[in-house]
């Protein structure tokens, strides 16, 4: 455990020398951040992001979080700029330019071709009097007391303040959207919180013929044998208008033979349950799975606004699904 203690003393020292430097970025939002925003969403084209070495992996990110909350951006390598990229920028876009020293060579050379074009500069140093903080329309403050790094050299405290302010910008320019969740959710389709944000419960039912369904006056035996045929533990039961009035599950089946009762001349409205739990097919799965884990039971029966059932679903359903 001796050996331990240099290891994590190190680590708790660069987390608390990080949490200061993001804390202190709090009280440098002004009137240059409302600008940085009313250019963004002024933007008739995409914010360029662009920045060298750690602070362009700092870029990516920022832009893909800019991207996937509601706002069009793109990373652009600023060594490559000056080779071709540049003709990737057009003026109708706006570009977030990232750079500790405000100084980094690639971007002070692609400097006078973006004002050329006319494309709105942002920029996010840690020098508000150096060059690229000058050039900008709008200069976002991102300077650190000191790197975590104990040398001073690698970018630890000063990528993570960046970093962070990425997320603000992205954040008030989602906020100022309305962007919603619906709307993430068409930037996500393919992933666990896309399927749980869109995927709705008409997507993965039972339906049709697939559906258990049994009239009041149908002998628990009878009912017995739906439920077996169409694999969902449940079948629902309804009256002579085909309105639902109860679901008979396996739990049901073993409460009425507990009591001893006759299951080939019982009607199943005599031994249902009555009142029980359903979803509209328009919501979503999400919703029936925390339906079904809040009311602990496995089945759920989907019924229309007159209560008609029109489909049924369970939780081997919802795992295939990826809901779960």
């Amino acid at each position: 455990m001796d050996q331990e203690k240099p290891y994590i003393a190190a680590g708790k020292r660069t987390i608390e020398m990080e949490t200061r430097a993001v804390s202190a970025l709090a009280n440098r939002l002004s009137d240059s951040f409302i600008k940085a925003c009313e250019l963004i969403l002024a933007c008739e084209g995409r914010v360029v992001v662009t920045g060298m070495g750690k602070s362009g992996h700092i870029c990516s990110k920022i832009a893909a979080t800019l991207a996937s909350t509601g706002t069009p951006a793109f990373f652009v390598h600023p060594g490559e700029a000056s080779h071709g990229d540049l003709g990737m920028i057009t003026h109708k876009d706006v570009v977030l330019a990232v750079s500790n020293s405000g100084t980094t060579a690639e971007l002070i050379t692609i400097l006078p071709l973006i004002k050329r074009m006319g494309a709105p500069l942002i920029s996010m140093t840690g020098a508000p009097r150096s060059t690229l903080a000058e050039a900008a329309l709008a200069h976002l403050d991102v300077s650190v007391e000191q790197e975590a790094c104990p040398l001073g050299l690698a970018p630890t405290s000063s990528t993570t303040a960046a970093l962070v302010m990425g997320d603000a910008l992205a954040i008030a320019l989602l906020e100022a959207r309305g962007f919603s969740a619906d709307d993430f959710a068409f930037s996500h389709p393919g992933g666990a919180l896309g399927r749980r944000l869109l995927l709705k419960v008409e997507d993965i039912m039972h339906q049709g013929a697939d559906i258990p369904v049994v009239t009041q006056n149908t002998m628990t035996d009878q009912a017995l044998l739906e439920v077996t045929a169409k694999k969902l533990g449940i079948t629902s039961v309804i009256d002579q208008q085909g309105k639902l009035i109860g679901i008979f599950t396996d739990g049901d089946l073993r409460r009425a033979l507990d009591q001893r009762i006759n299951i080939h001349q019982t009607p199943i409205d005599q031994v249902m349950t009555k009142g029980c739990k359903t979803i509209l097919s328009g919501r979503l799965a999400a919703e029936a799975l925390n339906l079904m884990q809040e009311n602990k039971i496995n089945a759920l029966l989907v019924v229309d606004p007159e209560h008609r059932p029109v489909g049924a679903l369970n939780m081997h359903d919802l795992l295939r699904a990826g809901v779960i």
